[in-house]
């Protein structure tokens, strides 16, 4: 066959994700950077670096701004070189105070069978103008439980991690 396959690459260590991104993004670019995967997307967000997020909101607007301005072409080339190496698209955002701006960044569709129970909560949500759609409702579901069990969800992925370094070693068959 003529063409390059696409080797699909679920499960990579995020460790390697966020070394690979070190090694290209400029360190000047941000004070701290958060890398969140999964297996669609890779989000990098960073604080910008110079003024440490001083200035009003107005101030960190226009920073952020800039940085997106002055930083398309290397960002697109990093983010080109990383979908090919991990078989993701790959997301952008910066932070300034307490702006944080995403500058591109992926909405995947996630099928799910609801009975009427939970179709219902749903569509109280909707009703109550807490939502848009049932689609925007199960999001803000998923947001709301995200933050209220966050320590145990980091605690379930660190057990899954362990899950996946033993899977790594076992015997070949």
């Amino acid at each position: 066959m003529g063409s390059k396959s696409r080797r699909r690459v679920d499960r990579i260590d995020p460790a390697d994700i966020e070394e690979w991104f070190t090694a290209r993004v400029p360190g000047e670019w941000f004070s701290t950077v958060t890398i969140t995967s999964d297996r669609d997307e890779v989000l990098l967000v960073g604080t910008l670096a110079d003024g440490d997020g001083d200035g009003d909101e107005a101030t960190c607007v226009d920073r952020i701004k800039k940085f997106r301005e002055d930083t398309r072409q290397h960002r697109i080339a990093v983010a080109s070189a990383a979908e090919e190496q991990f078989q993701r698209k790959v997301s952008w955002g910066a932070r300034c105070g307490d702006v944080g701006v995403l500058f591109t960044h992926l909405s995947i569709p996630a099928m799910t069978r609801l009975r009427i129970q939970e179709r219902r909560v749903l569509d109280t949500l909707v009703e109550g103008g807490v939502a848009r759609s049932r689609s925007d409702a199960l999001a803000w579901c998923v947001r709301l439980v995200g933050r209220n069990i966050d320590d145990w969800l980091e605690e379930l992925r660190a057990a899954l991690g362990t899950v996946e370094e033993v899977r790594r070693k076992a015997p070949d068959t």
